[in-house]
């Protein structure tokens, strides 16, 4: 089983790629968030996800381990193969996706070519709570209806030196649990968890 590739980039399309290693060229199939972090000539690391059917050995890359597992958390959904996995990650976000799945919004998923509405509803039901996680790394996550104590919190951090990025994922984790804290007790509850 192929679980990564580290080689020279020999070919570059949006949605496919030849990585040469050691003089063999692996032919690749990539979403456009990889496509746009490889250049053409120069060394890559890519996460794989080999699948083996009757007929063909696929490999499919990945720039960072998230986005290849939520392609196998897409793929694992009936009625959605590899290159719908890899359209819906060339035209979403990992944030957008977890989002769309974590609000019901089948909508935003319709909007991938080859998505229809069963396939959106199957995807939601099916993958709700797995992906968590992937809403947790996305950037600028503000789901919660008091931003304002979140964003004094941050600002009241970032004053004393700690980097906003790093005070609001745990002020997202926090305000989950418990939304209704004061700016006060939000501070206090960051600064335990850092």
């Amino acid at each position: 089983m192929v679980y990564s590739l580290k080689g020279i980039v020999q070919e570059l399309n949006p949605t496919s790629m030849v990585i040469d290693v050691h003089g063999v060229g692996y032919y690749v199939g990539i979403s456009l968030q990889t496509a746009e972090k490889l250049v053409l000539g120069k060394e890559t690391f890519l996460n794989i996800q080999q699948i083996i059917r009757e007929d063909a050995h696929l490999l499919f890359g990945f720039n960072t381990i998230l986005e290849k597992e939520l392609f196998n958390l897409l793929i694992s959904v009936n009625g959605v193969g590899p290159v719908s996995a890899i359209i819906m990650l060339s035209s979403l976000s990992l944030d957008e996706i977890s989002s769309a799945i974590l609000t019901n919004n089948s909508l935003l998923l319709q909007k991938v070519k080859g998505i229809g509405a069963k396939t959106a509803e199957r995807i939601i039901v099916d993958l709700r709570d797995k992906v968590q996680k992937f809403k947790e790394f996305g950037e600028n996550i503000s789901t919660f209806a008091n931003n304002k104590i979140k964003e004094e919190s941050l600002s009241a951090l970032e004053v004393l030196g700690i980097p906003k990025k790093m005070s609001e994922r745990i002020a997202d984790r926090i305000l989950k649990q418990t939304p209704d804290l004061s700016v006060e007790d939000l501070v206090k509850q960051i600064l335990k968890n850092i």
